[in-house]
């Protein structure tokens, strides 16, 4: 294969074989293909696109180029969920012991965060001693005898996408859509689970922040997922605001107790309800979403969740008896309260600036060496049309410093008031089965 008779290929508009994107990722992953043609390549993808059975083909290549998870010794339909990101989503933890409670295995391999607030594995580790390196064998082990493990990535997962993912972000490719959704897709195609549902979220918080934009992401990586025999479906749903209303490590999983205690927000109580019903009916567990929704349900109310919940805590290593004293996890040593400086009705709330507040009060990492503060976070006291009087408090800001005016001018410069009631956003605006 000579890589610039493949750039021009795809540059005029011509469908690769399949064969020659299996050798791009290869030669690439192997050094043998310089940046420069990869830059081109990616380049030619942004402005030409792929088709489904292209996209497919990149994003098994993508999967095959590192480690992949055999779960063929866990009995029943492994399915995963993965959202594409937003401020306050910690539905995983709310989700998976739902979905283990009626006898679906979730087997997840989850990773660290870079930005406002840790990763899957970092919320985890709010949980004194919780074990995020587990063996193979052991990973296995847990999830056929409680039905759900969470451990971190291997080193070795997807490195075709690691690398060709850096060069995208340095040569203004990140956004093509086809090589957006194979770099999703090969991790969770890699991770070995049967079928997938994907959370993409659409606001300003989102990567994605207009609806058309989230719909192509979610159809794309629904097609390659059942191009590769993983029945996928895909729920698009709100993100123009903070999930839920904490934001920070210790402050989210605090929030992920009380929902599986029934209570808690609503939309991230509603939201988490709906994505376990998909999997449940993908699982085998539900005929449809609604007999679903019925059933995740009854698993909360009844304690069967939250039991879940504490044999998976103490199986990693955790203390379980945490589930019913949260008031024992890293408290910060102060609360600063940011108020409302006019009377009215909140009308917008920027949830990247509400994350951005998370992270400078180091709920999260800049860097992969940063250390993140569990216990730090934005509490969210008013959302998108409540009305508040002036004075009233709109967020709590959890903090381990004194001076946060800073994080105070980034919160205010967030929210948005207006003498009208703002016109109801949906939390879910479509869903792809």
């Amino acid at each position: 294969m000579r890589m610039v008779d493949v750039i021009a290929k795809k540059r005029d508009g011509g469908t690769l074989a399949i064969k020659e994107i299996e050798d791009f990722v290869r030669a690439y992953t192997a050094d043998q293909i310089p940046d420069y043609q990869a830059s081109a390549f990616a380049m030619a993808i942004y402005f030409q696109g792929m088709d489904e059975q292209e996209s497919a083909a990149l994003t098994k290549a993508m999967a095959a180029s590192g480690d992949q998870l055999d779960l063929s010794r866990i009995a029943g339909t492994k399915v995963d969920k993965h959202s594409t990101g937003g401020v306050g989503d910690k539905t995983t933890f709310i989700l998976s012991p739902i979905v283990a409670a009626a006898g679906v295995p979730v087997a997840k391999l989850s990773g660290r965060g870079l930005g406002h607030t840790g990763g899957t594995i970092d919320k985890l580790e709010a949980f004194p001693g919780f074990e995020t390196e587990l063996e193979e064998d052991t990973f296995i082990e847990l999830v056929n005898k409680n039905k759900i493990a969470i451990a971190g990535q291997s080193g070795n997962l997807t490195p075709a996408d690691k690398k060709l993912y850096a060069l995208r972000d340095v040569t203004a490719t990140v956004n093509a859509m086809p090589l957006i959704a194979s770099s999703i897709m090969s991790k969770k195609i890699a991770a070995g689970s049967d079928a997938i549902v994907l959370d993409v979220k659409v606001g300003s918080g989102a990567f994605m922040t207009d609806l058309p934009a989230a719909k192509e992401l979610a159809r794309t990586m629904v097609n390659i997922g059942n191009e590769l025999d993983r029945r996928t479906v895909a729920v698009i749903s709100d993100m123009d605001q903070p999930l839920g209303r904490m934001v920070g490590n210790t402050l989210e999983v605090k929030e992920v107790i009380d929902v599986l205690r029934g209570n808690g927000p609503e939309d991230i109580y509603r939201l988490s309800v709906r994505l376990a019903a998909h999997m449940l009916v993908l699982g085998g567990k539900a005929k449809d979403v609604e007999t679903g929704q019925t059933l995740a349900n009854k698993l909360i109310q009844d304690g069967s969740a939250l039991d879940i919940f504490r044999k998976f805590l103490e199986s990693q290593g955790a203390d379980p008896t945490l589930v019913d004293h949260p008031e024992r996890l890293a408290k910060a040593n102060n609360i600063i309260t940011v108020e409302a400086s006019a009377s009215g009705y909140i009308s917008t709330i920027d949830a990247t600036k509400i994350g951005q507040a998370a992270g400078m009060l180091g709920a999260g990492r800049m860097t992969k060496g940063d250390i993140i503060d569990h216990a730090v976070g934005v509490e969210v006291k008013a959302k998108v049309g409540d009305w508040v009087e002036k004075g009233d408090v709109l967020v709590d800001l959890h903090a381990n410093r004194d001076d946060v005016s800073e994080v105070v001018s980034v919160v205010k410069d967030s929210y948005q008031i207006s003498d009208h009631a703002p016109e109801e956003r949906p939390l879910i605006f479509h869903e792809m089965i």
